[in-house]
């Protein structure tokens, strides 16, 4: 079965974007300062602190890459196995929330700065924006690919205008825009999924059909995937999330933490519901468009359900595209504006300095993600690259200065973030993978084996920083 254009269903998802665009309009408007613009003036409850979470962290990522791709690609059970990594993350981000929040800080790089110094700071910045523009490159990828299946142009064109909406919707209202369309997209995309599964298998044959036509190989626990290969896969989102500065923006942004904390629990809720229904709609996708674009698995079966059930979907997908693009791109911006220019070029620069330099980075940041999205073969590969980057230099500091406390050294910290960086980088593209293993398998525990050794051998040779209690 080849995907057919349906301009009925691109009706329906202009209409929602105009809702986002309004929204975005109206935050405009309510965004003054650059507190509201990146942690949207720490006003947000429980509802939208939830809806935020879970369509940030969903995004393109799942219902182009991750779980979608890998349910057509590899199978069910690996597909739907990956989302426990998500899970366990949630998990533990919800026991760290109250040390979050605590911090009184904007960015990632401003917490690593208070224990590993300006060259802790640096260097996050650095990594930060390099896999935040990796991140934002195929949410543009994934806009492209709705526009095909409702309009049938070309997906670099669809690509191409996906980038300008994105970056229109990050540049007007900041986090502020984005929360609240992120609950409505969440909410939306539940009740999509929830209802289009039965007309998805329907479609596909039932689960007789589906069985006669996809691989055997799909219904193995690991699908076709040796183990190195699925833990390659399902490691990256963990290692992201544990330190993702969107999540840790959105846990700040909540106006009380028993709002926070009702919220994170409500984001547990629904990943799994998403993390189990995309694989279910993208493996059934394999039999009914067996020569398919992975990354179209999802999105090419609204074109073959009822088109308010297959519209419902697509706009709610297209917004959690939209979105997420929007939040990553508005996080490595806050980046160069806040951790860069304030911090480092011009400590009493203005908040109006800061506010509107932020902006300016939005626009030439996105055009950059759009470039840099054109050297990718597909969606699943930059999703790993940068989740990997992220999850080796980032992750592993920063967990150690909640968890290792008066251990941690700065000489320890940086060692292991820039042994990380450098390994996520060069081992697949320099190195050639050796022992065939992915850099995740290596860069990330390396890191984190680092920290704790360099820390512990130059203890005697470090003060605790006086921010530790």
């Amino acid at each position: 079965m080849a995907v057919e254009s349906d301009m009925t269903l691109l009706y329906i998802v202009a209409a929602y974007l105009v809702v986002m665009l309004g929204v975005g309009v109206w935050a405009y408007g309510k965004t003054n300062t650059a507190e509201d613009f990146m942690v949207a003036g720490r006003s947000l409850g429980a509802v939208i602190i939830a809806g935020t979470l879970l369509a940030t962290w969903m995004g393109s990522g799942t219902v182009t890459g991750g779980a979608n791709s890998i349910a057509y690609d590899n199978g069910l059970w690996p597909a739907i196995i990956l989302g426990t990594g998500s899970l366990l993350g949630i998990g533990i981000l919800k026991a760290l929330a109250p040390r979050i929040r605590a911090f009184d800080k904007l960015t990632v790089p401003e917490m690593i700065e208070e224990e590993l110094g300006k060259e802790g700071r640096i260097i996050s910045l650095l990594v930060i924006a390099f896999a935040y523009v990796g991140i934002v490159s195929y949410q543009f990828t994934g806009l492209g690919f709705v526009l095909n299946v409702t309009t049938g142009i070309p997906v670099a064109q669809g690509t191409l205008i996906g980038t300008a909406l994105i970056i229109a919707l990050a540049a007007m209202g900041g986090l502020m825009s984005v929360a609240y369309t992120d609950a409505i997209s969440a909410f939306l995309m539940l009740v999509g999924l929830v209802v289009a599964v039965p007309f998805v298998f329907i479609e596909a044959g039932g689960w007789s059909g589906i069985s006669a036509n996809v691989p055997a190989t799909h219904f193995d626990t690991l699908g076709n995937l040796s183990f190195f290969e699925f833990f390659a896969l399902w490691a990256p989102p963990l290692l992201l999330i544990l330190a993702d500065q969107n999540m840790y923006q959105r846990i700040i942004a909540g106006e009380t933490d028993e709002g926070t904390n009702t919220g994170l629990i409500a984001w547990f809720g629904g990943a799994i519901a998403t993390m189990t229904l995309v694989p279910l709609i993208a493996f059934a996708s394999r039999a009914m468009f067996p020569e398919l674009d992975p990354g179209m698995a999802l999105i090419a079966t609204t074109t073959e359900i009822p088109t308010w059930i297959g519209g419902v979907l697509l706009a709610a997908a297209t917004a959690f595209i939209v979105t997420t693009g929007s939040s990553y791109l508005l996080s490595a911006c806050t980046n160069l504006s806040q951790d860069l220019y304030k911090g480092l070029i011009n400590p009493d620069a203005s908040d109006q300095q800061v506010f509107w330099l932020t902006r300016a980075f939005v626009v030439v940041l996105g055009i950059f993600a759009f470039v840099l999205g054109q050297y990718f073969p597909t969606i699943l590969e930059v999703q790993m690259y940068s989740y990997t980057a992220y999850g080796a230099a980032i992750t592993p500091p920063l967990l150690a200065i909640f968890l290792m406390r008066e251990r941690l050294t700065k000489i320890g910290g940086l060692a292991g973030m820039i042994v990380g960086a450098v390994l996520a980088v060069s081992w697949d593209t320099v190195l050639g993978s050796p022992y065939g293993l992915d850099a995740v398998i290596i860069a990330a525990p390396v890191a984190g084996v680092l920290i704790v050794l360099v820390s512990y051998l130059t203890s005697s040779l470090s003060s605790p920083s006086p921010s530790r209690a």
